[in-house]
């Protein structure tokens, strides 16, 4: 499996951040590529994106989330991929977001992508999106602030869920 870290400081606080990423249904909006992602339920995402010029599909699921501090997911049908999402507060308004994603090549084409650094970049170039997209923005798009460990999931009820994509 290939592996990708990156970081990148945005201009807001770690809970606007963090209330943003949980909100998937807008990762077409600053993902390059990314045509579609389907909140099934809590722990599921259903995911259409243009790789190396062919559509795919995949399933992924979210293994952990924890509020303001992290979300790991990994895929269950398609490519293997799994990655980690890290929300780290440098100051009360300014937010680290560091992502690690590992993926597995599928295609000739994907693995001479991947020896040219063409992944690495575009995964950059989405954090970078991410900033401005929320910095941007006045307030986020939605939120949920519940938490996953493993097959447990913990809805919040005392935070208003209904950003959440697919969730009632």
């Amino acid at each position: 499996m290939e592996r990708i870290e990156k970081t990148i400081e945005v201009d807001a606080p770690v809970d606007k951040v963090y209330n943003q990423w949980t909100q998937f249904q807008h990762f077409p909006d600053f993902m390059e590529g990314v045509e579609e992602v389907k909140q099934v339920d809590d722990k599921h995402l259903h995911w259409v994106a243009d790789v190396a010029g062919k559509k795919k599909e995949w399933d992924a699921e979210i293994t952990e989330q924890v509020p303001d501090e992290r979300i790991a997911w990994r895929s269950t049908t398609g490519a293997p991929n799994a990655g980690l999402v890290n929300f780290r507060p440098k100051d009360r308004n300014h937010t680290l977001v560091t992502m690690q994603m590992e993926y597995e090549p599928e295609s000739m084409i994907e693995n001479v992508g991947d020896a040219l650094g063409f992944l690495s970049r575009r995964v950059e170039g989405d954090l970078n999106r991410f900033r401005n997209f929320i910095e941007h923005r006045t307030e986020e798009t939605g939120a949920w602030r519940g938490e996953i460990h493993g097959s447990q999931v913990k809805p919040r009820p005392d935070y208003d869920t209904s950003g959440r994509s697919g969730i009632s």
